[in-house]
């Protein structure tokens, strides 16, 4: 079967898309010192009255500022059509991958596997596994929820700069829209998750959210230089006048 170019370059960006959401969900089981990572002095900010915060991050965000970035790039040559597909087959094979992760966890270990890592310090593999894999049903909805109201957000986001300011300043609609929907995703799943799910205040997600949005604002900005690189590569292959022809179709689609 013979694929035009078209073709080709969005199955090749629907599965880095789809791949780095599905990853970013299940190492973000892990949290991370930023500051200690960088052998940076540990940060000690007061917000909303709780003391000595710092920069311990989900392991997630190290993808999420590329699945938005691929957002953008999806919507500039593919519209809303193409975002909004891939953000349905994403969240879909989340939940499939989480409903496959627990039915792991529930199949009954081998005897012998249970034991078979303690030698690496770990006595029970399977009381591990569940652990690491094992994320809560709010932690879940949350994440689903905040990824949904994220692309959906940064899709209408980016047609509302490029309406205004036209073909140019592609680090303006594409930055400006990530800020926005990494603002409310920062938020919507702290919400669920631990607000409604956990009993955490809502001065305590608040204080969270702050945290993790400065850190996903920085990480924006600093990735901005990559999307010109990828959009000029895309480009090169595309040829410009498909190019063009296809962002004039996809802005099309908002009229």
């Amino acid at each position: 079967m013979t694929l035009d170019k078209k073709t080709k370059l969005f199955i090749i960006l629907g599965s880095f898309f789809v791949t780095n959401a599905i990853v970013a969900e299940f190492i973000g089981a892990k949290i991370f010192s930023f500051e200690n990572t960088f052998n940076f002095r540990k940060f000690d900010i007061n917000l909303l009255g709780f003391e000595h915060l710092s920069f311990e991050l989900t392991c997630g965000v190290l993808l999420w500022p590329v699945v938005f970035i691929m957002t953008d790039i999806i919507n500039e040559y593919y519209g809303k059509k193409g975002v909004r597909l891939l953000s349905y087959i994403t969240a879909a094979m989340i939940a499939y991958a989480f409903i496959m992760v627990f039915l792991a966890i529930k199949v009954t270990p081998a005897g012998w596997w249970i034991g078979s890592g303690s030698t690496k310090q770990v006595p029970d593999m399977q009381n591990a596994y569940s652990a690491v894999f094992g994320q809560g049903l709010w932690i879940i909805i949350g994440s689903l929820v905040a990824f949904l109201v994220g692309q959906l957000v940064d899709v209408y986001v980016f047609h509302f700069i490029r309406e205004k300011s036209g073909e140019k300043y592609l680090w303006l609609r594409s930055t400006g829209s990530t800020l926005v929907s990494q603002f409310i995703d920062s938020f919507v799943v702290l919400f669920i998750a631990f607000y409604i799910g956990n009993n955490w205040s809502i001065k305590q997600v608040l204080a969270i959210g702050i945290m993790n949005y400065i850190y996903k604002f920085s990480v924006a900005i600093v990735v901005t230089p990559f999307l010109y690189i990828l959009h000029n590569a895309i480009d090169k292959y595309l040829g410009l006048n498909l190019a063009h022809k296809m962002m004039d179709e996809a802005e099309k689609q908002y009229e």
